[in-house]
């Protein structure tokens, strides 16, 4: 009976190991994504240009803020400019903006790829807009509206997620945000303290994805 008992214990003990990640905690399970504290995965996603762009492109930044976003969103077109702004504001301090498409065209055709090239020019995005095709990596981040925030910080060359949720406090009126979640949580970073509020509910549409098969 005790060497059943250890035996159990074992196969539990090599499971828990196979679902480790770099940070030394556990790999988000299948459709649930990152936590806190987990090492995203590097990934590479077509950007508008037609050329990939990877995670690991972001070697020498500090972080990156990937945000999933698309055209046909009222909520994502609330927040364009301050995604814009984001960029413009961070990237010079070492945190880029990265947005991902995740929508499945056939159920949003205005979020197909030639229409989020005909908005990122209207825009003037000065960051990478990949599309998700097969929104495996939507599924990976565990992103489930658009916009949804997940701000990565650069451990040497582990992107560890250190905040998810919202951009702020106040989709519909920006001269009346109070708390700007993003923003607070990159200061945090940049002083070397741990980031104080980790999540905030995402407001946006909800990202519409393929039938099953």
């Amino acid at each position: 009976m005790i060497k059943v008992f250890g035996s159990v214990i074992g196969i539990a003990l090599v499971s828990v190991g196979l679902f480790m990640n770099a940070s030394g905690s556990l790999h988000p399970k299948e459709g649930k994504g990152y936590e806190i504290g987990d090492i995203a995965s590097n990934f590479s996603l077509k950007n508008i240009d037609g050329n990939l762009v990877s995670l690991s492109d972001y070697k020498s930044k500090k972080g990156v803020i990937v945000i999933f976003t698309c055209n046909s969103c009222p909520y994502a077109n609330m927040y364009e400019d301050r995604i814009i702004a984001l960029h413009e504001a961070y990237n010079p301090e070492g945190y880029p903006v990265l947005a991902i498409m995740p929508n499945d065209v056939e159920k949003k055709p205005s979020d197909s790829f030639d229409n989020m090239k005909k908005r990122a020019s209207e825009k003037s995005y000065k960051f990478p807009y990949l599309i998700d095709e097969s929104q495996e990596i939507a599924k990976a981040f565990g992103a489930t509206k658009t916009p949804h925030v997940f701000l990565l910080n650069n451990n040497d060359n582990n992107y560890e997620v250190s905040y998810i949720g919202a951009i702020d406090d106040n989709v519909r009126d920006e001269s009346k945000v109070k708390v700007k979640y993003v923003e607070n949580a990159i200061a945090e970073l940049k002083d070397g303290k741990p980031v104080s509020k980790t999540t905030a509910i995402a407001v946006g549409c909800t990202i519409k994805w393929k039938d099953s098969e």
